[in-house]
């Protein structure tokens, strides 16, 4: 009778063991963005300092995976594949490109996507309020009149605008759309150069010089990580280049309107704790950031041949200090 007590309270205890181990199995959280660049790094960075905020800290009790697909959509899927196989309990998508080939593989593995511009249009989700299925997140959604606002104050005798887009992706192409019909109906016209790649975005940038009083840059991944080559014909031909990114200020773009996207990753963040604790992605409406900064680099308007007036400056919440 002893001995069989004996064996149960062993048993007992084995189980109870077991059942601690598997608590104590961290939660597994895949990273996948379409390319490295400041915008989207500040993303990445931002998931991961929510969920530590949020009790689900690295290396304790949450294992990260990332991946980079450096700007090439057919690593991006294989980048997704891998993801699927390792079976993490939410996979987080940055940017289109990556959110797309996620959600083409991820069948019942839970979604967040950041950095997506129109997730309705590249069918990421089926409405806001109800994204249905495994996958939600959050928007970056340009404010594209706010964005014509500032160059038209800046530069309001500019007649033609030129901007940099890459037709292959979804997010460039719906922006690209937008700031056309936009442009117009203020009497501007836009000039377009298409970059299928990094490599191609000076290329496309040297087309403009002749046809455009300014340059804007959308959030396009693919120009956005190689800005400084817009920048840099921009100075040479002294065209003015705007941008919707706040990051490319500091790299050389005279003013900038939109959100911090480590801000964007925060809130991106808090969606992806959420699901740890049980909730189901297609039941949570994605998300728009609201808020939007001004960010001017006197320096870079005149070596583009532009001062920037005292208003401007004033009205600015971030003046970047940068002399070449």
């Amino acid at each position: 009778m002893a001995s069989k007590t004996l064996r149960t309270l062993l048993g007992a205890s084995l189980l109870a063991m077991a059942s601690l181990s598997q608590a104590a199995e961290p939660r597994v959280v895949a990273i996948t963005q379409i390319v490295e660049h400041p915008a989207l790094d500040a993303v990445h960075q931002g998931v991961k300092d929510e969920l530590a905020e949020r009790g689900f800290k690295e290396g304790d009790n949450l294992k990260i995976m990332h991946e980079s697909a450096q700007g090439n959509s057919a690593i991006a899927a294989q980048i997704a594949r891998k993801f699927v196989g390792e079976g993490p309990d939410v996979i987080v998508a940055i940017a289109t490109p990556s959110a797309q080939t996620v959600a083409a593989a991820a069948r019942n593995i839970p979604v967040v996507f950041g950095a997506v511009t129109d997730p309705i249009g590249a069918k990421l989700v089926k409405s806001a309020k109800a994204p249905g299925a495994n996958i939600t997140g959050v928007s970056d959604m340009v404010p594209i009149e706010q964005h014509l606002d500032m160059v038209q104050r800046i530069m309001p005798d500019a007649k033609r605008l030129g901007t940099v887009y890459n037709p292959g992706e979804a997010n460039a192409v719906a922006l690209v759309d937008m700031l056309e019909e936009r442009a117009k109906a203020r009497g501007l016209t836009l000039e377009k150069g298409a970059a299928t790649k990094t490599s191609e975005v000076l290329g496309a940038a040297r087309s403009l010089v002749g046809k455009a009083d300014a340059i804007y840059l959308t959030t396009d991944n693919t120009v956005i990580s190689a800005a400084e080559a817009v920048i840099s014909v921009g100075e040479r031909a002294k065209i003015p280049v705007f941008a919707a990114d706040t990051a490319t200020v500091a790299r050389g773009a005279v003013a900038a309107m939109g959100f911090d996207y480590y801000d964007h990753g925060r809130q991106a963040g808090v969606m992806v704790a959420r699901i740890l604790k049980g909730e189901k992605p297609g039941d949570m409406p994605f998300e728009t950031m609201k808020k939007s900064n001004l960010f001017v680099n006197p320096a870079a308007g005149e070596r583009m041949g532009i001062t920037l007036s005292q208003d401007v400056i004033a009205g600015a919440q971030k003046v970047v200090k940068s002399d070449k």
